[in-house]
């Protein structure tokens, strides 16, 4: 899956000797994270994440990024193919028969907050004839693209959706998966394979995350006994989210990656790094 937009090229002289070795790059301003996958022996040979207590700005998040790259030995390798997730609220879905590349601005400025010069990019969802909307940080794509040469870039919740959408192609049931990272989630739901909603929302308490996940089961006209919830990304049954959202929702369980990677440092969970690690 590649951006919507033509993709970036250049020519870049230098030899690449690991034509196996592939980098994911998660960028978020509240942190970074990395998955290399070695595709000759379908190994994830490196998945880590670099938190920040305070949430960067693009420029502090590009300086980030730089020096990871030059500290992490890991990420000094010579990589096959690159590509960059970028994880923001500056996103929407369009349907496709309704989408006009010349409109790109109009999509976001009713429920986000964008300047005039933000670029804006868009992903195709062929999956269900949907585009995904989004600003990318060009910042960023301009550094990756000066040192790397060509890769791709998507919006995290293209990955989410389409992967959802995947898993949930021949259900004749209603889905509600909700994908937890720091201080925010995504909600996918779905209708019998079909892509009912998607958001995200901040949270900085548990009342705002179980708060939000009801909103959304009512507006939906979800049964919160009946409804399937499926949890993704960083949750276990010892957190509070968990237990304040098992007093609301009967039935909730626990995703499954779609994949049959090795891993040389096994992930926290079959769960966690859901786009990350889908994202190849």
């Amino acid at each position: 899956m590649e951006t919507g937009q033509k993709p970036m090229e250049i020519a870049n002289n230098t030899p690449k000797t690991l034509k196996h070795i592939d980098l994911s790059i998660q960028i978020s301003l509240n942190g970074l994270s990395f998955c290399v996958l070695n595709k000759k022996s379908n190994t994830i040979t490196y998945l880590k994440h670099f938190e920040k207590e305070k949430k960067l700005s693009p420029f502090d998040a590009l300086d980030f990024l730089k020096h990871l790259f030059n500290t992490e030995s890991e990420l000094q390798q010579d990589f096959n193919n690159i590509h960059v997730i970028y994880v923001n609220e500056l996103a929407t879905i369009v349907p496709k028969a309704l989408f006009d590349e010349e409109l790109l601005a109009d999509y976001l400025k009713f429920n986000s907050k964008i300047l005039k010069s933000d670029f804006i990019a868009y992903d195709s969802l062929d999956i269900n004839e949907s585009v995904s909307v989004y600003v990318p940080y060009v910042n960023i794509n301009n550094y990756i693209y000066d040192t790397f040469g060509s890769f791709t870039y998507n919006h995290f919740s293209s990955i989410l959706i389409e992967k959802v959408l995947q898993i949930e192609k021949h259900a004749e049931d209603a889905k509600l998966y909700v994908h937890v990272n720091k201080e925010h989630f995504e909600i996918v739901a779905t209708d019998k394979g079909k892509l009912v909603l998607y958001n995200t929302f901040d949270y900085s308490s548990q009342e705002d995350f179980i708060y939000y996940i009801l909103f959304t089961v009512e507006q939906l006209k979800l049964n919160p006994e009946k409804i399937q919830l499926i949890f993704l990304g960083d949750i276990d049954k010892e957190s509070n989210l968990y237990t304040i959202t098992y007093k609301y929702i009967r039935h909730i369980t626990f995703g499954t990656k779609p994949n049959t990677y090795n891993y040389t440092n096994k992930p926290k969970s079959n769960y966690s790094d859901f786009v990350l690690t889908q994202s190849f």
